[in-house]
């Protein structure tokens, strides 16, 4: 699948910010760069217009925003159609920590009552992307009290061991994701309008990935953006958040050094500071070392 669309300078540099760590060394004529995401391939030229080339295509272009209509009436018929993702009992899932050089994966399935939307709604209870770490903190303990949750956490050092180019980043989320959606659906039972997921891969692709999993749960509503139109999976986004803030902070006292969120160059130096320290083996427990920080930390990389 081929997607191209026109991006504004904004979003141009939204991109290359976003990019930078998975540009390719490949030069691609006219190319501000390209990169590989997943499943994914994405060059963006200087004239502004972004391909993308992959099985997750539409996904990876969708999240910039441009793919939709920018009519009122769409905008409209858009809102209209979310609607009732927002307000009805449901079952969401999402996770952070999948583009932090350090800290866990954390993924979190949640479920919340429609008599419960207003609550979660005064709150503050939305996107975790949008929100700071402060209020994450803050609101998470009053939210807990109200939605039910499972989670799971995957450590450095068991992220190390699992991942391979056949058990790649998506196929350990697609995994993660079933994982927490099943256990709290069969524990729970809830009674529920939808089973929602925020699409890091097409439905098909999805599935695939759990091949040879026991224990699939099916009737999934994939969504681009799910963190702002429903409330179950902006509610398992916080939690998320809040539980790889816990999990960050305690691998930052294991160091006794501030480590850095993120990916970009600022872990690099972390990076060479905590190798001078502890030696190269440190990283397999507090990094994901299949990022190319690694290769810049251990100056394998010409940069």
């Amino acid at each position: 699948m081929n997607i191209v669309i026109k991006v504004n300078e904004e979003t141009k540099q939204k991109m290359i910010e976003y990019y930078k760590d998975k540009v390719r060394d490949k030069k691609i004529p006219y190319a501000i760069f390209q990169a590989q995401e997943e499943d994914t391939v994405i060059t963006l030229y200087e004239s502004g217009k972004a391909m993308f080339q992959g099985t997750s295509a539409d996904v990876d272009a969708a999240m910039w925003g441009t793919v939709q209509q920018n009519t009122k009436e769409s905008q409209e018929e858009e809102k209209k159609k979310n609607a009732k993702y927002h307000n009805c009992s449901s079952v969401g899932s999402d996770e952070v920590g999948t583009g932090d050089y350090f800290g866990p994966i954390v993924v979190t399935a949640a479920y919340v009552k429609k008599e419960d939307v207003e609550r979660l709604e005064k709150l503050g209870v939305g996107d975790s992307k949008k929100i700071t770490d402060d209020k994450i903190k803050k609101i998470t303990p009053e939210l807990i009290k109200i939605v039910k949750y499972r989670s799971m956490i995957v450590t450095n050092k068991e992220y190390n061991e699992k991942y391979t180019k056949e058990l790649n980043m998506n196929k350990i989320k697609a995994i993660l994701h079933n994982k927490v959606l099943y256990q709290l659906i069969n524990e729970e039972k809830p009674n529920i309008d939808y089973i929602v997921v925020d699409e890091f891969a097409r439905e098909n692709r999805y599935y695939e990935y759990l091949n040879g999993i026991p224990n699939i749960q099916r009737n999934i509503t994939f969504m681009t953006k799910a963190e702002d139109k429903n409330l179950a999976v902006a509610s398992a986004s916080i939690i998320s958040r809040y539980i790889f803030l816990k999990e960050f902070d305690k691998l930052s006292d294991s160091v006794h050094i501030p480590l850095p969120k993120g990916a970009g160059h600022d872990v690099d130096k972390i990076g060479e500071e905590i190798v001078e320290k502890y030696g190269e083996e440190k990283l397999q427990e507090i990094a994901k070392v299949n990022f190319k920080n690694t290769d810049r930390i251990l100056h394998t990389l010409i940069y």
